[in-house]
């Protein structure tokens, strides 16, 4: 399988990163894929929608080497459509991969060329601007207080560790707390200045 170039968007829930992959996405010569745009578009009559359904169907996190099957499956079957034509676009991934296991995993498939670290030092600022997504997106579960710290100490625990996975020199961090334009505005510098 060709390895895809690709960057990723990267940070703590409530840091901007389905914002920014959509935004960049929705330019030429960029692909946006979301973690949760796979879970979403999922055929559950078949065997990995089942092997998914099972797991999350218990609440339990669906494991690494199924999550990157699903993936695969999701992103051969943008190839297959066209909507996604890797000799002519790059890659945008926000939410994938969540962990070092799956980074290993992915490692023969994507070709990683930057990764945005959307840093936010901030906690309180992000547990804010969860609530008021969750109000805004009727996302109800993201309005608990206490739901939304197990998921930054989540995130703290099994993702940031890939920072050191990647290395400093793909990491291009990025104050989360900007206007989302002068985000995006950063992350198209840095690709820009690629050459």
């Amino acid at each position: 399988m060709k390895r895809y170039k690709t960057y990723l968007i990267f940070g703590p829930p409530g840091s901007g990163k389905g914002t920014q992959g959509t935004t960049l996405g929705s330019l030429p010569q960029f692909f946006h894929c979301a973690c949760g745009d796979v879970f979403r578009s999922l055929d559950t009559r078949t065997e990995l929608g089942q092997a998914f359904i099972y797991f999350s169907g218990k609440g339990e996190l669906v494991p690494d080497d199924l999550t990157i099957q699903l993936w695969k499956v999701r992103i051969n079957d943008c190839v297959r459509s066209h909507h996604f034509k890797p000799e002519l676009a790059a890659l945008v991934l926000d939410g994938i991969p969540r962990n070092v296991r799956q980074a290993e995993i992915m490692q023969d498939m994507i070709d990683v060329r930057k990764v945005f670290h959307l840093h936010c030092a901030d906690r309180e600022a992000l547990v804010k601007r969860l609530q008021r997504r969750a109000l805004k997106d009727n996302r109800l579960d993201d309005a608990n207080e206490e739901v939304i710290r197990e998921r930054l100490a989540t995130y703290e625990a099994l993702s940031k560790p890939l920072l050191e996975f990647y290395g400093e020199k793909l990491i291009h961090t990025i104050d989360a707390t900007q206007t989302p334009v002068k985000v995006l505005g950063e992350i198209i510098n840095a690709i820009n200045q690629e050459g």
